[in-house]
């Protein structure tokens, strides 16, 4: 979108999340990305970097309410393992995609041209930036109830199983600073046309997961599964 959103765009996004800002503007600057505002300078414009700052914060926090709320059954573990899945990158990007906010997001020329409209990073990025705007522009309730919306459907279903289980324990880690995970070979057992390999996933070092498969992929896969399930057995 080359030019600053109009009112009848401005309408259609608010309708699609059933949310009305007083400040419209706040809307406008959560879908103002980074090469937009930078290649608009002149104008004044400002990036969706900030709200996206304070975005992800307030979604962690909202998140964990709603499963708290909701969940009494789960233990700590398994909130963490579910708040993890629920603001994942690639969560929040199939969030804003159903809401249709990549067609409103502005981009620069060169993020127009390389498809990043559909760019998971930059549509979870506006999905938190409009999650802190509607903040900014209506306070805590209508924040909450914005989430409760978003995130209901996964919550009849916690404990689903993610098949990229490398990425949900990446994210899953990152809640603390200065993790690092590293993935190992220890094992390679049969024929070169059938080969069995053995991972073992290492977090800070010491040893914390192991899985088994067909591929060096699939072995990495099942051990970040298995140092999932350690998770909600101790503490990392």
């Amino acid at each position: 979108m080359e030019k600053r959103m109009n009112e009848r765009q401005i309408s259609e996004i608010q309708d699609k999340l059933s949310y009305f800002f007083r400040n419209p503007e706040l809307l406008i600057r959560s879908l103002t990305h980074s090469s937009y505002a930078n290649e608009n300078m002149k104008s004044g414009m400002i990036s969706n970097e900030r709200l996206e700052f304070l975005g992800d914060s307030l979604l962690g926090m909202t998140v964990a309410i709603l499963i708290y709320e909701n969940k009494p059954e789960l233990t700590e573990g398994q909130m963490t393992k579910l708040r993890a899945e629920f603001v994942c990158e690639k969560s929040l990007a199939a969030l804003a995609d159903e809401i249709g906010l990549g067609v409103y997001i502005m981009l620069g020329h060169g993020e127009e041209n390389g498809g990043g409209r559909r760019r998971p990073s930059i549509l979870a990025d506006a999905f938190e930036a409009v999650l802190a705007a509607i903040y900014l522009d209506g306070g805590f309730g209508p924040t909450m109830r914005f989430v409760s919306d978003r995130f209901r459907k996964q919550l009849d279903d916690p404990l689903k199983s993610n098949s990229d289980h490398k990425t949900l324990l990446q994210e899953m880690i990152q809640v603390k600073h200065g993790q690092t995970l590293f993935y190992e070979i220890i094992d390679e057992t049969g024929p070169d046309h059938d080969k069995t390999f053995t991972v073992e996933v290492k977090l800070n070092g010491k040893p914390f997961g192991t899985g088994k498969g067909k591929s060096k992929k699939s072995a990495e896969q099942a051990a970040a599964k298995a140092a999932i399930d350690n998770i909600t057995k101790e503490e990392f």
